[in-house]
């Protein structure tokens, strides 16, 4: 192998991973023509087609499927020595690419990141916030943050915060004009503000727990967000009862603007975590980040 098959290797992994030239020109910070010749060039040289291009989608033919799968560890062994010299210079360095839910990266990733950053000002952090279950591996990031419960079994997943806890809330004027629910089932009588899924696009059924039941409810409300700021507005104006996660709702607690209902039916339920690929050595600026967000609390 000639020494510029390299680059041109991991630029053909880069199209094939992202299906697109466009969107390998960006992450290479190339131009899309270059990423075309240069693709080109490598099939010529190996004599074998590894791209299959139409006006909408690129995608590797059998060889290039083949030769995905041999690329992927290689390149990734080769990045993790590259990284692992960083950990002989004084100053740790490298750039760590998180994609995160919008809460999580507020009340989690943003502390830690930011006393991160101000005591090694080498490394730099890129927080990616979806509320899409990103694939972390196709789209190139190092790390994820979701909830416990929505991580894949073959990742490794690390505790990032405290178990967190569903809130069902109304206000002072709601609960006096139409009474308080005792039960779950008792919101079937009761206007509800719907949360919409970003992911699937469904609406979020209400889920509750006591005593080892579960119940799922299906709430009926005029009103369907997909922003939890907008659902406590509305609900502190008595459009409805909100469900929302406990953390998000303390001001307003704490104000008076909404009242809790339905607490003993809201257990805790595993908080974020921190989830990546199995990999034997992890770069030092990412293994800094691991230790600063890891959870140390009871």
């Amino acid at each position: 192998m000639r020494r510029d098959d390299l680059g041109d290797l991991a630029t053909f992994l880069a199209v094939a991973e992202a299906r697109s030239f466009t969107r390998a020109a960006a992450l290479l910070g190339t131009s899309q023509s270059a990423i075309s010749q240069t693709v080109r060039r490598l099939e010529e040289s190996i004599g074998l087609k590894l791209l299959t291009r139409t006006t909408r989608r690129v995608a590797p033919t059998a060889a290039g499927e083949q030769l995905m799968e041999t690329l992927r560890p290689a390149l990734d062994g080769i990045d993790a020595r590259l990284a692992a010299l960083s950990a002989l210079k004084d100053r740790p360095s490298g750039t760590v690419r998180i994609t995160s839910s919008r809460h999580a990266a507020h009340t989690i990733l943003m502390p830690a990141v930011l006393a991160l950053l101000e005591r090694h000002p080498d490394v730099q952090v890129e927080i990616s916030v979806d509320g899409k279950l990103t694939d972390i591996v196709s789209e190139r990031f190092d790390a994820g943050v979701r909830l416990g419960e929505q991580i894949e079994k073959d990742m490794i997943a690390v505790r990032i915060s405290p178990d967190l806890r569903m809130a069902v809330l109304g206000s002072p004027a709601y609960f006096a004009g139409h009474g308080r629910p005792m039960a779950p089932q008792d919101l079937t009588h009761h206007r509800c503000i719907n949360m919409r899924f970003e992911t699937q696009g469904g609406l979020y059924a209400w889920e509750f727990e006591k005593d080892g039941r579960a119940l799922n409810v299906r709430v009926e409300g005029a009103l369907i967000v997909n922003d939890v700021p907008m659902i406590l507005d509305a609900a502190t104006q008595g459009a409805g009862l909100a469900c929302v996660l406990e953390d998000q709702a303390c001001a307003h607690l704490a104000q008076g603007s909404l009242v809790r209902v339905l607490e003993d039916w809201c257990p805790p339920f595993p908080g974020y975590r921190l989830y990546y690929p199995d990999r034997r050595q992890l770069p030092p600026a990412f293994s800094l980040l691991v230790d600063a967000l890891r959870y140390r609390g009871d």
